[in-house]
């Protein structure tokens, strides 16, 4: 089976001939620019070879489109910290505006998604899917055909961004202004979105990091948060994309709510919050991705240990719909022995 067809498999909760392994990361400074951020990607799946490529912008990246400033993090996740936000004020959500591709930041990271999909090939230009085949330049017999799959964030996610944790006093305080502000903050990615299956992306890989009882009552989640991604979810499933990855990020998660969105692949840190990847089988009919802690074990422990945390969690699903995965981006020094380790178990 090439990349596509496992995957396709998994997705199907069918039989494929090993369980589909996909690990991604932070190329920090790298991603400040497009042609940097694209070799990097590439390199890293020309070096694992893995069943998809997410490709991860620069963190912050929906607030730098909003005039965001940002220093180097100087952290092994490798995502920068924030200089200033654009929301200060109440009065600031009022400015928010819903942005488009001539945003410089908006196609710095749609340019580097077109650049990726050039030099790994395949996608929808060797399926002969001329709805999304824009890069005249790539062979129809293109190999290796991986899906290459976009990260955008719930719009909640990018309010949070903008101010940082003034967010929960004005929404609370200011509920209109946040709804006029999330409306623009639902166009943005949905147009990123539509605009990246354009420019060959397979798939979308939508983050949340706002499902969770440390910062939202669940019906703040339902009105704030939920009304609004279930609004970009529907965007892009009209420009039907090969599936609809959602990563849950956090601990004491919504998960049930989420699971009834109709995603595709499911993703949280099942290694640190509930449900068990067993739980959540009986709670999601698609497939499920993770079972790695990536800081504890990933990161951490020995390449044993890793393989172990592997074939647990393909026990726990009996290795069908299932995607071998971390919880969340790993550790810009993950040793490689470690990854190899994590391709090893699955192909055991």
């Amino acid at each position: 089976m090439n990349h596509r067809e496992r995957m396709h498999a998994a997705l199907k909760n069918q039989p494929g001939d090993r369980v589909p392994v996909a690990l991604w990361r932070h190329f920090p400074n790298d991603d400040l620019r497009a042609e940097t951020l694209a070799a990097r990607v590439v390199e890293f799946q020309q070096k694992f070879d893995f069943d998809f490529v997410k490709v991860t912008p620069a963190s912050g990246y929906p607030a730098e489109m909003y005039g965001a400033t940002f220093s180097d993090g100087k952290n092994r996740e490798g995502t920068r910290a924030y200089v200033t936000r654009p929301v200060n004020a109440p009065g600031d959500w009022d400015k928010i505006v819903p942005l488009d591709a001539k945003n410089p930041v908006f196609a710095r990271e749609t340019a580097a998604l077109k650049l990726v999909r050039q030099r790994l090939g395949g996608g929808a230009a060797s399926r002969g899917d001329t709805r999304l085949a824009v890069n005249s330049n790539v062979p129809r017999d293109a190999a290796p055909d991986v899906p290459i799959l976009q990260t955008i964030f719930s719009p909640l996610n990018s309010a949070h961004n903008l101010a940082s944790e003034r967010l929960f006093d004005d929404l609370r305080a200011h509920p209109d202004a946040l709804h006029r502000a999330l409306n623009a903050l639902t166009e943005t990615p949905a147009r990123f979105a539509v605009e990246s299956l354009r420019a060959g992306a397979d798939a979308i890989f939508f983050a949340t990091q706002m499902a969770t009882r440390k910062y939202l009552s669940e019906d703040e989640f339902r009105q704030f948060g939920e009304a609004y991604d279930l609004r970009v979810l529907e965007a892009i499933r009209a420009v039907k994309p090969d599936f609809i990855f959602l990563h849950i990020h956090g601990i004491d998660i919504y998960f049930d709510r989420l699971a009834r969105w109709g995603v595709d692949v499911l993703n949280w840190h099942d290694r640190r919050t509930a449900p068990t990847l067993k739980e959540a089988r009986a709670k999601h009919s698609g497939a499920l991705a993770g079972g790695i802690n990536e800081w504890d074990t990933l990161a951490a422990k020995s390449r044993v240990e890793v393989g172990a945390e592997v074939r647990d969690a393909i026990a726990q699903t009996g290795g069908r719909g299932f995607i071998a995965a971390a919880g969340c981006v790993i550790p810009v020094d993950t040793p490689e022995e470690n990854i190899r380790a994590v391709q090893e178990a699955a192909s055991a």
